[in-house]
């Protein structure tokens, strides 16, 4: 069912995706073929969970308990600055398109499942001095003052769903 996904599906998804992704200050991975096969994998997951989960990381089904691993991921950052690349290597730094740095095998950052759901249950004081809770986009660390969360960060297009209270 999947191992047909139509070739222009994919190509279509990656030009959206290399257009988002530079317009953000991002590179996909230079290897297009890779990158395809990525892309190919987020699509499955779409159509599989209603959300693009992490093509290299076991997904739950169960939104909620996967919105770290939607991609671009919680994660995506922190490995670009320390290895240069994300954990699928989606996602490159320019030292390695210029070949300054290899593509090495990374640890995966995504925190076991007990832990993740003792972070979930943190509640973050309140300021009351504040009109507006303060949101923050978990992607690119966007922060805004307002009763919700955009429906799209304005800086990385990431959903309503991917923002966490801040303050």
């Amino acid at each position: 069912m999947y191992e047909n996904l139509p070739e222009e599906k994919i190509n279509k998804f990656y030009e959206k995706l290399k257009k988002d992704a530079e317009a953000g200050g991002y590179k996909l991975n230079p290897d297009v073929d890779f990158t395809k096969k990525l892309i190919k994998g987020l699509i499955v997951n779409e159509e599989r969970y209603s959300y693009q989960a992490c093509p290299c990381r076991i997904s739950s089904g169960v939104k909620e308990d996967d919105l770290d691993i939607i991609c671009p991921c919680d994660y995506r950052d922190p490995d670009l600055t320390d290895y240069g690349v994300c954990y699928c290597a989606l996602y490159v730094s320019q030292d390695i398109i210029d070949g300054k740095k290899k593509v090495e095998s990374i640890p995966d950052r995504r925190p076991p499942e007990e832990e993740r759901k003792m972070q979930k249950n943190i509640q973050v004081g309140k300021i009351s001095s504040l009109k507006y809770p303060v949101w923050r986009c978990k992607v690119c660390g966007y922060l805004c003052a307002r009763d919700s969360p955009p429906e799209i960060c304005p800086v990385c297009k990431a959903k309503k769903d991917r923002f966490e209270r801040f303050l």
